[in-house]
């Protein structure tokens, strides 16, 4: 038996794996606030988004320092490492990988120094031409990039600070915009420069969010897939992958992050560049599954969107039931939902252990073989006897919903009809959701009859894709829908896709990067001297 590493595992339940989103993003510009508590609530906020890894990176204006380590946020920081981040400038992550191993070298934010500057750097999303952007770095032979990471992130933060007459590909930067009210401000910094100039040759899914010593930046790629919003504070500004995270500081939405736009945020105020055309293509699955139902999208809210689903589902797939239960939590929306169209009685008939999943604790198979209950148990008094419909947000690959269904049935359910509040999803995400293989998807070999006798339910019906467009209330060319219809916005190469694309291209060394590594606060300034990581143990929480 392999002995405890002191990790966090998600091995509890190995054949549940949900889609899970790339990362959450939040950066603050505030010089009167405690940034370091802000930018921590901020990710507290978004930790649906990844669980991996978190960090956040502080600036006093001098240097920036960065403290990240694997695990969620509250085990990452407590107030002995929130007290060494002093400053007014924060850029904060949660993690979950979609190019590069769940290490903590990748971990984020990214750090990278010249001796010119330093930048931090967190990224939300997955970009396609990881391999052509490292190729700019001069990446002909181990180590000449400078890489020491196998992220799409880290070639980001490098070619962010690289000598653009280096780099070839790279033109003149498009000049900034100045928002209404903007004095005219100093020439662009040399990271602004470099972003602008390198932005538009990354392609794929990118809502980032960086600073150097003195800036905030924050960009987001030209289909705009991953949400990114800004909001104000009364002394400054914030920026966060969704707008649940600028109520829990405190902050008012201003408005989201354009496709294609970089802002950047310092003591002058608020300016803004498009550096490439804008081709609006937003994540359809955030409404399904990855963004918080508190969470405004496009102007709607993300719970009000899930509840029409559930509505619209009821019309096109209705059943003779007695009562209409959710899977919690994410499929409570559409359930709401799916019972005010029908006139089924809505109630709870699952439990859910909100702590189960991840654990520092090895599980044994016996453990592994209790499978969904420990995560899900039934109210048996709500069931026994009564035609269930059971509404889920998703099905991918089939798992969870036959556990779920022989589950119900033990506890006295008489019928089992299963409701799920999306299209089936049949082909893979390459723009920052981390699904499974087409092979594993279970619509991606099935049809929806052949599925409901595999999950054993005794019916089962999907809202059509143009049913769950219509809730949205977007038009579906601004969507990306390639999930469920397999039509990419952008092409992706094959040797392009899957999380390793790094790996064995001489820019990365994972050597004493896996297991064991150390929780760290690097300090780090522009000086080429104290540039270098000198990491510190921070007591932890036991």
């Amino acid at each position: 038996m392999t002995p405890p590493d002191g990790r966090l595992t998600d091995a509890l339940l190995p054949e549940d794996r949900p889609p899970k989103d790339a990362c959450g993003v939040f950066g603050v510009w505030a010089p009167n606030e405690d940034v370091a508590k802000l930018a921590y609530y901020g990710l507290y906020a978004l930790q649906h988004r990844g669980q991996e890894s978190a960090g956040i990176a502080v600036s006093d204006g001098n240097r920036i320092m960065v403290h990240k380590e694997m695990g969620l946020v509250a085990q990452v920081f407590d107030e002995p490492a929130l007290s060494t981040l002093r400053g007014h400038i924060a850029v904060g992550h949660c993690r979950y990988s979609t190019t590069g191993a769940s290490v903590w070298a990748n971990a984020q934010p990214t750090f990278r120094s010249t001796g010119k500057t330093s930048l931090a750097l967190g990224h939300n999303g997955n970009l396609i031409n990881t391999r052509e952007l490292a190729v700019l770095l001069d990446g002909a032979g181990p180590g000449s990039s400078g890489i020491t990471a196998t992220s799409d992130t880290d070639v980001l933060t490098a070619l962010f600070l690289a000598d653009r007459a280096e780099i070839s590909g790279i033109g003149a930067d498009p000049e900034p915009d100045a928002e209404p009210g903007r004095l005219p401000g100093p020439e662009a910094s040399q990271v602004e420069s470099a972003a602008a100039a390198v932005l538009p040759l990354a392609k794929g899914a990118y809502s980032l969010v960086f600073m150097d010593e003195q800036t905030l930046y924050a960009a987001r790629d030209p289909h705009g897939f991953r949400p990114l919003v800004l909001g104000r504070l009364d002394s400054g500004w914030v920026v966060a992958s969704e707008t649940a995270a600028l109520d829990i500081v405190g902050a008012r939405f201003v408005r989201e992050i354009a496709p294609g736009e970089l802002v950047s945020i310092d003591g002058r105020g608020v300016r803004s560049r498009t550096f490439a055309t804008p081709k609006p293509s937003g994540c359809l699955f955030e409404y399904v599954y990855l963004a918080r139902p508190d969470t405004t999208i496009s102007g709607r809210g993300v719970h009000a969107t899930r509840v029409e689903v559930g509505r619209q589902l009821a019309a096109e797939y209705p059943a003779d039931a007695d009562l209409v239960i959710p899977v919690p939590e994410s499929g409570t929306p559409a359930a709401i939902g799916f019972a005010e169209a029908s006139g089924i009685p809505f109630g709870q008939g699952l439990v859910k252990n909100s702590y189960v999943g991840r654990t520092f604790i090895q599980p044994s198979q016996t453990i592994r073989e209790r499978g969904i209950k420990l995560k899900l148990n039934p109210l048996r008094d709500a069931i026994a006897g009564r035609r269930i419909v059971v509404v889920d947000d998703s099905i991918v690959r089939g798992n969870t919903q036959r556990a779920l269904v022989t589950m119900l049935r033990e506890a006295g359910a008489a019928q089992v009809h299963v409701r799920v509040a999306s299209p089936p999803v049949r082909w893979p995400c390459f723009y920052g959701i981390d699904f499974a293989t087409r092979a594993e998807l279970i619509a991606g070999r099935l049809s929806p009859e052949e599925i409901c006798a595999s999950i054993g339910a005794d019916s089962l019906g999907y809202v059509s894709l143009a049913g769950l467009i219509k809730a949205t209330t977007i038009p579906a060319s601004r969507l990306c829908r390639a999930c469920f219809d397999g039509q990419y916005p952008i092409p992706v190469a094959e040797d392009d896709r899957g999380k390793h694309i790094l790996d064995g291209l001489g820019v990365g060394s994972l050597a004493g990067l896996t297991r064991g590594q150390p929780s760290a606060t690097t300090a780090v300034t522009s000086s080429p001297l104290t540039a270098a990581r000198r990491p510190r143990r921070l007591s932890r929480r036991p």
